[in-house]
């Protein structure tokens, strides 16, 4: 009988699309449990694989989707799963997850997700989970142990930036626990971790998402400089004068808490010409 290893050594992984394939079954048993799946929940699995994940998914709930971009793969799911889980050949980021699988959903409530995703799109995986925030209750995925680090930091660490305030505005994420290398076919090169990402129906104020994006992307852009020198052009092409603004912009953008970016963006919002 072929070991587990040995079963998708059979298969030649596609490199181009990031697949590393999950080859512990505890792991994947505890992944699966993470999601915390009831039996009226709708799951969504991106990149299923060799399936290590979708055979325990597929017990816990008869409203399953499996998203899966590899054409040889898919048609092995289909045989393999058919009966119980609708399988998508797609690009998950290619598909409208409200006419595509929220529409067509049995079961009542928003969206449970989860997947071992190919590293190289894990943030614009969950920039789309988060744009879709009102049709996904959580999720559980895996990625790069340095991206989860960004993306759950804090205020006044050196990860926090960009990623960790535009992901926590609208999305509490938590490293579960990390996975070695050893733990996948082939072996990436580096330490994974499972982040689970719960999404409130509200966490913060509504604000004016494209302005805020712009004013912490700016912000962060030169990081080692004041928000003063950060966000000077931006306040010369926006014809802002940042003295009418309540605001210490001596500080530097790794000490601003979400809340005060977002009220940073309101007062700025507040000075903007109406015709810009």
């Amino acid at each position: 009988m072929l070991s587990n290893k040995s079963k998708y050594e059979k298969y030649r992984p596609k490199k181009f699309l990031g697949q590393n394939f999950l080859t512990d079954e505890n792991l994947a048993r505890k992944i699966v449990s993470s999601l915390e799946i009831k039996p009226e929940d709708t799951v969504v699995e991106i990149g299923p694989g060799q399936g290590v994940l979708t055979k325990y998914i597929q017990e816990l709930t008869d409203d399953f989707f499996a998203v899966e971009l590899d054409r040889q793969i898919a048609g092995q799911l289909e045989e393999k799963f058919g009966g119980n889980v609708r399988i998508i050949h797609r690009d998950f980021l290619k598909i409208d997850l409200a006419e595509d699988i929220f529409a067509k959903r049995k079961n009542k409530g928003r969206l449970k997700i989860i997947g071992n995703i190919p590293y190289n799109i894990t943030t614009e995986i969950i920039f789309r989970l988060t744009e879709n925030r009102n049709l996904v209750s959580s999720a559980v995925l895996m990625m790069q142990k340095e991206v989860a680090q960004r993306l759950t930091s804090s205020p006044g660490t050196k990860d926090y930036g960009i990623l960790a305030v535009l992901i926590q505005l609208y999305s509490v994420p938590k490293i579960l626990f990390s996975v070695p290398p050893e733990a996948f076919f082939p072996k990436p090169r580096v330490v994974s971790s499972v982040v689970k990402f719960d999404f409130p129906d509200k966490i913060h104020p509504e604000t004016d998402y494209g302005l805020l994006k712009e004013i912490v992307k700016k912000s962060f852009g030169k990081r080692r400089k004041t928000m003063r020198n950060s966000l000077k052009e931006f306040f010369t092409e926006k014809e802002i004068d940042p003295g009418k603004i309540d605001f210490d912009f001596t500080r530097r953008p790794e000490s601003l808490s979400i809340e005060e970016f977002l009220s940073l963006t309101e007062n700025i919002s507040n000075l903007i010409p109406a015709n810009d």
